[in-house]
């Protein structure tokens, strides 16, 4: 199971299943989905921080501040790992946006899609901080589109 860089400026982190990650349904829980972002997530920050030499990301803090997860297949546990791309759709001052595609590195079932805005945070000052150019450029480097979601109105 490795993580790497992928084309089209996504990163692509793989991740296991475990079993008591079912329903009684059958199912991965949908709880367990930001379970499996979380794990990416902390995955291609390390990536990502850690390549361009600002690793202030990962000492200072990040904070999660939404996150919107449309389910779109039914995910059963399996030995393989479920694929998770990430890329970045928005920088803000203090704040960037992610959108992720959970599949099957297999096949071309998209399990379910989802977008996250996080916040960089300082936490001795227990408030957000703007990101440092050092940050900006980590995060450029894997710039895209929005997730392809349906929009509510």
């Amino acid at each position: 199971m490795s993580d790497h860089p992928s084309s089209s400026s996504r990163f692509t982190a793989k991740i296991g299943l475990r079993w008591g990650d079912m329903d009684a349904y059958g199912h991965v829980n949908n709880v367990q989905y930001h379970r499996l972002l979380e794990e990416a997530r902390i995955r291609a920050f390390s990536h990502w921080f850690h390549a361009s030499g600002s690793e202030r990301m990962l000492r200072s803090g990040v904070l999660l501040a939404r996150q919107e997860i449309e389910f779109l297949s039914q995910l059963t546990y399996r030995p393989e790992p479920v694929s998770i791309e990430m890329w970045i759709t928005r920088i803000g001052g203090a704040s960037w946006e992610m959108a992720y595609d959970i599949g099957d590195p297999d096949s071309e079932t998209v399990y379910a899609r989802a977008e996250s805005t996080l916040v960089a945070f300082d936490t001795a000052a227990q408030r957000p901080r703007k990101l440092g150019e050092d940050e900006r450029s980590a995060l450029r480097a894997y710039l895209g589109e929005p997730a392809a979601m349906r929009r509510r109105r």
